[in-house]
């Protein structure tokens, strides 16, 4: 559970890092990819311990698979939430098919 509680806080930081910044289309890029490092940095300090506290419970294809899955949730949040887009049926369906895709990796 540690680990996955890692992982959400660290996707958090990192789709604040990658998109933020989109809704400010005005800021220099230069300050853009400064700000995104500062914050990639956290993103780091949750991810690293998540995966160390992970390895073992989980292999590391599992691992991965289980980060892109709470991505996707973390970043449908952050979408409408933070940047106020639809989050549109095919959306929704798409992302089901890669949550089915995680099911088959855990599949024994």
């Amino acid at each position: 559970m540690r680990t996955i509680l890692l992982l959400i806080v660290s996707n958090t930081f990192m789709t604040f890092a990658w998109y933020g910044h989109l809704k400010k289309p005005d800021m220099p890029i230069w300050k853009a990819i400064l700000i995104s490092w500062g914050i990639a940095f956290f993103e780091y300090v949750f991810m690293v311990p998540a995966n160390r506290l992970g390895y073992g419970q989980f292999n590391a294809f599992q691992l991965k698979t289980i980060q892109e899955a709470i991505t996707l949730v973390v970043f449908m949040v952050f979408a409408v939430l933070y940047l106020k887009e639809p989050l549109k049926w095919n959306y929704l369906v798409g992302f089901g098919l890669i949550f089915l895709a995680v099911w088959v990796v855990f599949k024994k």
